[in-house]
């Protein structure tokens, strides 16, 4: 495959050269995109949603790379799915046992996945190989999970958000367990849209400072509110709360993390502290028992699986907008009626 500039599409045969809707060429965390990028991939998420049909060929001819050093359930299934729906083929490589850039320098292999591909989907140890990727790489990388971000699942979590409240600036959430980097997508994403959030860690296991930092200075320009606190009782009055396993994969020495986040598992007693009917949120996979009760994450209010099926259709739509502008507009701003049927 040839190199494009930024701001065209990939050289495909019968595909039109036009402006992308997106200032970025790649997808390592949600700050990547500006404000109205974020409203309009949500908004055009729930057309795809709603009604697929018109997009169902939009990726006819093209392959989609998915190189994961982490296990996946969702990731992988709703990358594979979405991309095939939309008619293009997907081939998963299992990374496990041979990390990005172990066997061979990570150019040669950006530089060689690029001659067959045309996005490269990645779920990664460190966030320094999904950086670098970027570095080297003339197609679209998109991470699907590193250990600092998350951005395709903080997405999908703002799509959930916007259906159940109308926008997912509407809803006070609160983050209660680790600081870690579905929290950091998490701030990114809700400072990016105006929305207010309540980080809610035991001493010592609190988000990123130079996340933080990036996040405060991107509230000044929305308007929203992110907080961080050790204190439970900061959940009062939240319209949903939010958790996470509290053991990342490859995470050594965890029974001292264990200890430390125990009072902060999400149950009936912690909910009973929100408003009322408050949405509870998980990205999966729960560890239930351990951060979550089974009574939480299976009460009516749960909407831990809205979220999981979000994650394709907030996929789809970021690959459409890197692969396909030709075939998108990005709204500009979102109303409540983008996220109803």
């Amino acid at each position: 495959m040839t190199a494009t500039a930024p701001t065209t599409t990939p050289a495909h045969p019968g595909f039109s050269t036009v402006q992308t809707p997106l200032a970025t060429r790649h997808l390592t965390r949600v700050h990547d995109l500006a404000q109205h990028e974020v409203q309009g991939l949500l908004a055009l998420a729930s057309r795809i949603k709603r009604d697929p049909s018109a997009w169902s060929t939009a990726f006819q001819g093209m392959a989609l790379a998915l190189a994961f050093e982490k296990p996946s359930l969702r990731t992988r299934a709703s990358f594979e799915v979405g991309f095939q729906l939309m008619g293009g083929s997907v081939v998963f490589m299992d990374q496990r046992d041979s990390p990005i850039g172990q066997r061979e320098s990570l150019n040669d292999w950006a530089r060689s996945m690029e001659r067959w591909f045309d996005a490269l989907v990645v779920r990664t140890m460190s966030h320094t190989t999904v950086q670098a990727l970027t570095a080297c790489s003339s197609i679209p990388v998109v991470n699907a999970l590193s250990d600092l971000h998350h951005p395709c699942q903080a997405m999908a979590d703002l799509l959930t958000l916007a259906e159940r409240f109308g926008s997912p600036a509407t809803p006070h959430v609160a983050w209660v367990g680790d600081g870690n980097n579905v929290c950091h997508s998490l701030m990114e994403g809700i400072a990016s849209v105006g929305g207010r959030l309540t980080v809610i860690t035991p001493a010592g296991f609190a988000p990123s400072a130079e996340i933080v930092r990036a996040v405060q200075a991107r509230c000044m320009r929305t308007g929203a509110s992110i907080r961080l606190t050790h204190d439970l009782d900061a959940a009062k009055g939240v319209n949903a709360i939010y958790t996470d396993t509290w053991i990342s994969m490859g995470e050594t020495d965890a029974e001292p993390k264990r200890a430390a986040l125990r009072p902060y598992q999400v149950n009936a007693e912690l909910m009973a502290k929100a408003a009322p009917g408050a949405a509870f949120m998980h990205c999966l996979p729960a560890h239930r028992g351990e951060e979550v009760t089974n009574d939480v994450i299976d009460a009516p209010t749960s909407i831990v699986f809205d979220q999981a099926e979000n994650r394709m259709h907030v996929q789809c739509a970021l690959l459409l907008a890197l692969l396909r502008p030709d075939l998108v507009e990005l709204p500009t701003t979102f109303v409540a009626s983008d996220f109803t049927s």
